[in-house]
């Protein structure tokens, strides 16, 4: 039985999107994608070169992956709008990983432009995942809007929090049609299975294997991670419950 990630029409094997930011270096990056075995990489249209011949990471990773440029470090719905029409420009791709920031220091998605800069894009033609609060409202509008899939927050870009709201994810995922893939705030492979096993479609990850001790091991452990909580969902856990119940069967115990 296949069992795919579907996003816009295109089928991937694996359920995780890994970032290129924040690595040593590009060798590192690059056996860390590797290891993960994610067949699509999120990479910053405005922090990173797209010139530059072979040393490009569009260059390194183009062919490798489905390259998803983002909009990071845009704060206004027009800045996001430029950036992502940039990307297409500079990639040849209409996928974008939209981003619209409303401040520095929590980095949260300001929704009101997020919304904005949503519609405007798919409008245009654009392939959008939008970069979201763990909210049910502002996912529902934005699949309204056209978007190819949502991704929540688990927890605060960078934070390695973990899942805070587990409650939210399963809600979104309930009440959304496309793909649900949580981004930011994941730290380790217990926070991406967790993840995986409330029902959401896919994990975006950067800073959790970029930061590690041991990056490509890091990403050794999120793939796995992914395999495993999403394995554990179709699966489906055993009921939750208060008292004891004994695993071995009853009927024909030997009575003293």
């Amino acid at each position: 039985m296949s069992d795919k990630l579907v996003i816009a029409g295109k089928a991937f094997d694996s359920r995780l999107i890994i970032g290129t930011a924040r690595y040593p270096n590009q060798e590192v990056m690059l056996k860390a994608v590797a290891a993960s075995g994610a067949e699509i990489a999120n990479v910053s249209i405005r922090r990173v070169s797209v010139h530059g011949g072979g040393e490009s990471v569009y260059e390194l990773l183009r062919g490798a992956c489905e390259i998803l440029p983002n909009t990071a470090g845009c704060y206004t719905a027009r800045d996001a709008v430029l950036t992502a029409q940039l990307a297409r420009e500079a990639l040849e791709t209409d996928w974008i990983k939209l981003e619209v920031i409303g401040d520095d220091e929590t980095l949260l998605p300001d929704v009101e432009q997020l919304l904005v800069a949503a519609e405007e894009l798919v409008n245009d033609g654009f392939t959008v995942l939008p970069y979201c609060n763990d909210d049910p409202i502002t996912c529902r509008k934005l699949e309204d809007l056209g978007c190819a899939a949502v991704m929540p927050l688990g927890a605060p870009i960078g934070s390695g929090m973990g899942i805070r709201n587990p409650y939210n994810l399963r809600i979104i995922r309930e009440q959304c049609r496309v793909p649900v893939i949580v981004d930011a705030g994941v730290g380790t492979a217990s926070d991406a299975a967790i993840a995986m096993e409330l029902g959401c479609d896919g994990v975006m990850i950067d800073s959790a294997v970029a930061l590690a001790r041991d990056p490509v091991q890091m990403a050794r452990a999120m793939r796995l991670a992914v395999e495993a909580g999403r394995a554990a969902y179709l699966a489906g856990r055993m009921p939750r419950r208060l008292y004891a119940s004994a695993s071995s069967p009853e009927d024909g115990v030997i009575e003293a």
